[in-house]
């Protein structure tokens, strides 16, 4: 564990602002307390202490215990919690999410409402997979044509690269051992990078049921977002660790993996492609409400009013508590 580096102090209104945070903080096998506003944690090697407020995202590895004091703090600053496996490539369970605001959530579901925004959405995550390649105008059907063919080029340029072996992709659900080596291995990478894109998902507050090219299960837009990477990362890391060998495929998929998040910023970068494919180019952090504790009511024509007024005739302005 390294004490993250010095920031300048944060008013109560900045707690929850996003971009004046560590996105990430991740740690392992140690005991995770409080110490006035930071929270500490404690191994063999000694007490880190870490501020609160600096923190976005806490993912809590293997190994690790957290108090009930602990909890409190980082629910107090705003602060996420997510319990995964080693380096994040598991998710378990979270806490609340990071913006007290609704913003991000109710833009992926006007987003999803419409059909043409979900196609919209679509057509995009298929451009941030495939840039040099314009997805205007393909319909559903075509841009899932073309997503098979870009797979299985994929799958074949990494065989040719690596000098493995392939046979097609093989699956049996729940009989991990029937594939052969690489289709072990990419069963692995794959469900890594699930892991990965439940704990951005859930600590951003959006819906992970709401997907725009899945659909019908709790996970669609989990499993989309992990999909944006799946070219990129997840096979070729599949590939090299099938072209070492055919012993414990899965825990070195899983270590390799491990690994090619931390050196591509992979978290971060999902916060970022997240936004992007929700929000409109010109929305600011401060329009998605990150640094607002704020409930308003919604009125005629999408306007929103103050809460905890009486609207109750000509004369506004009683408080309703």
């Amino acid at each position: 564990m390294s004490t993250p580096s010095q920031r300048p102090a944060l008013t109560p209104r900045q707690l929850t602002r996003t971009d004046e945070r560590l996105s990430f903080v991740y740690l392992e096998r140690c005991t995770v307390h409080r110490d006035a506003n930071a929270i500490t944690a404690q191994d063999a090697e000694g007490t880190t202490h870490i501020p609160s407020a600096t923190i976005g995202t806490l993912l809590l590895g293997p190994g690790t215990r957290v108090t009930h004091q602990a909890m409190s703090v980082l629910g107090e600053t705003g602060a996420a919690v997510c319990w995964v496996g080693e380096h994040g490539v598991r998710y378990y369970a979270s806490g609340r999410a990071l913006s007290r605001s609704s913003a991000l959530m109710e833009a992926q579901a006007r987003q999803w409402a419409n059909p043409r925004s979900r196609l919209a959405v679509a057509r995009e995550m298929y451009r941030l997979r495939f840039p040099e390649e314009d997805p205007a105008g393909l319909t559903r059907h075509e841009l899932l044509g073309r997503e098979g063919r870009r797979l299985k080029d994929c799958y074949r340029a990494q065989a040719a690269r690596t000098g493995v072996r392939w046979r097609g992709r093989r699956y049996t659900p729940g009989d991990f051992a029937s594939g052969d080596a690489v289709n072990q291995a990419i069963t692995a990478a794959a469900q890594c990078m699930y892991g990965i894109a439940h704990a951005v998902v859930t600590s951003l507050g959006c819906s992970p049921a709401l997907g725009f090219v899945h659909s019908g299960h709790e996970l669609s837009f989990v499993l989309d977002i992990a999909d944006l990477y799946k070219t990129e990362i997840g096979i070729p890391v599949a590939f090299d660790v099938a072209a070492q060998g055919e012993e414990d495929v899965g825990s070195r998929t899983r270590r390799a993996l491990r690994d090619r998040i931390t050196e591509t910023s992979l978290l971060n970068r999902c916060v970022d492609d997240i936004k992007r494919l929700l929000l409109p180019q010109t929305t600011t952090a401060s329009d998605v409400g990150d640094d607002r504790d704020v409930v308003t009511l919604q009125s005629d024509h999408d306007h929103q009013v103050a809460s905890g007024v009486n609207y109750d005739g000509p004369d506004y302005g009683d408080e309703l508590w």
